[in-house]
């Protein structure tokens, strides 16, 4: 199995196939074994605060994104470039892309509490839109 927050599930068992369908088909057997509420079930799973997606509009995507990847790569960041940039700490992370349709720039961030969260969003905005 596999997920994004846009919303997107795979499943191996299903031939790899993105669908919503089968997902809300699986949570609902799985609230209904449980006998537990939505919430309940998700509860242990959902551990760290997110940012959602953020857009911005930028003038060099590519250059933004480099020179993102070199400051924290210099601050011994895990990096990753699987979709864009990914990059890790051991309490927060993010990935930053560019968007295939529009001439943006897509932020996600986790962090292990709301105020890393904050600040980290931040941080990263300000590299973004300067």
């Amino acid at each position: 199995f596999g997920g994004e927050h846009s919303g997107h599930f795979y499943f191996r068992d299903n031939w790899y196939a993105d669908s919503g369908m089968a997902a809300l088909l699986f949570a609902l057997e799985m609230i209904s074994d449980e006998r537990k509420t939505l919430s309940e079930v998700i509860a242990p799973l959902d551990r760290r605060f997110r940012s959602g997606e953020i857009n911005s509009e930028v003038g060099d995507p590519a250059g933004v994104v480099r020179r993102i990847e070199e400051r924290y790569r210099a601050e011994g960041a895990e990096i990753d470039h699987l979709d864009g940039v990914t990059v890790g700490f051991p309490n927060w992370w993010f990935n930053v892309r560019s968007s295939n349709t529009q001439p943006l720039l897509r932020l996600n961030l986790e962090a292990d509490d709301p105020e890393t969260l904050e600040k980290k969003t931040a941080e990263v905005l300000a590299m973004i839109r300067s």
